[in-house]
């Protein structure tokens, strides 16, 4: 038998597709055109945050007027709809751990973590329970078939590549997973929801962490862990101690806006020093990293770890969701990986993800990634601040 337009051995209306609904345009259009294509449908809406608190927010996903418009979105469409409630899963996969994350100093990105237990595996989980032979999303990545199993790439629309949070998917996931959104533009995208009739057409699309309304995500850190509020100095990478801070949850590596301190110099949060409460400034020079070691490393290569070639693999490693990837050289010894930036990147932090691609095309093939674990800077800027990590504060 040929397969249908999902790449699987079955007729349309004999296949069953649970669609991930967040309430927004993306996947409101992602279920109305399998519909329209004849599958077996059903809308599936997490339930993540607040009880439906946030009924009137802009830019926030899965509460309140969310939820309302994923409903009225299966209505129109005529398909079932459910909603699970996994609040306490989520608190305790994702928003305890982003919370946790920025104690130790990091940076975290709470969406991967989100696609990594609640969507990927909880979601998938249930869609597996409901008999359903794929669940699809709205995410904007392709998914194709490469030699005898599935892999991802990035999509077409390079402005809303999301490739970056979904690095961690597994091999097993990424099989049985479909996005259907990632040939397509979102002009397209729009005009098929303003088509089909959909309530969600011009919604404006989801920007904020959807626990963390306006980004304010001081105050939720505050309220889960008061610790990492505690007042402490801030020190030039040479050991100066140039004024205090209410908090080193109130910056990232990289910033130079709003430090607090007044030097004649332009200076940048070079790291952030969690075991002594000290936020450790410098010039731009020693924000540039040029090594980094990755933890919880996804592999989706074709290369086999067993037999990792000595010298690494070039790739282009993208180090923010907002950077372009860049040319790098990936090295696995020990089961360890580490990535050589080429060029070097600037604003590296810990807690941020590393994701790893076979080349800087538009359309590349993602080999996964890790979480940045550390970071290596030029020398001299490195030797400084491993020099100033070693000395305890004494006057914090």
């Amino acid at each position: 038998m040929s397969l249908n337009s999902l790449g699987l051995p079955r007729k349309p209306e004999d296949t069953r597709v649970v669609v991930a609904m967040s309430g927004g345009v993306d996947s409101s259009v992602v279920a109305g055109l399998l519909k329209r294509e004849g599958y077996n449908v059903i809308g599936v809406t997490l339930q993540l945050y607040d009880h439906g608190a946030a009924v009137h927010r802009v830019g926030s996903c899965c509460a309140g007027q969310d939820i309302e418009d994923a409903r009225r979105v299966c209505e129109t469409l005529g398909i079932p709809h459910y909603v699970l409630d996994y609040e306490k899963r989520f608190r305790e996969a994702v928003i305890n751990p982003f919370a946790e994350s920025y104690v130790h100093g990091e940076t975290p990105i709470p969406c991967i973590a989100c696609n990594q237990s609640v969507k990927f595996a909880d979601l998938l989980k249930t869609a597996q329970d409901l008999g359903a032979d794929a669940l699809a999303t709205g995410h904007y990545i392709r998914s194709k078939i490469h030699g005898n199993r599935r892999a991802l790439y990035r999509p077409v629309d390079a402005d809303r590549d999301q490739s970056y949070f979904l690095f961690a998917t597994t091999q097993e996931q990424i099989d049985y997973l479909r996005f259907p959104l990632g040939d397509m533009p979102k002009p397209e995208v729009r005009r098929l929801a303003e088509e089909m009739g959909l309530i969600v057409a011009q919604k404006h699309d989801s920007q904020d962490i959807c626990f963390v309304p306006q980004g304010r995500y001081a105050e939720i850190i505050k309220r889960l862990k008061p610790e990492a509020a505690n007042p402490g100095n801030i020190v030039h990478i040479d050991g100066r101690i140039l004024g205090r801070h209410d908090g080193i949850l109130n910056y990232t590596v990289g910033q130079r806006r709003g430090i607090g301190i007044a030097t004649g110099e332009p200076l940048y949060v070079v790291h952030l020093d969690a075991a002594n409460a000290r936020v450790i400034v410098g010039p731009r020079e020693a924000l540039q990293t040029h090594r980094i070691y990755l933890r919880d490393a996804n592999w989706l290569g074709d290369e086999m770890l067993d037999d990792f070639p000595a010298g690494g693999i070039k790739v282009a490693a993208k180090v923010r969701s907002t950077r372009p990837p860049c040319p790098a050289v990936l090295h696995y010894t020990g089961g360890n990986f580490a990535v050589e930036l080429l060029e070097g990147e600037s604003g590296v932090a810990p807690g941020q993800a590393c994701v790893l691609y076979v080349d800087e095309s538009n359309e590349a093939r993602v080999l996964g990634g890790g979480f940045i674990a550390r970071s290596e800077r030029e020398a001299q800027a490195e030797t400084m601040l491993q020099q100033l990590l070693a000395t305890k504060d004494t006057a914090a």
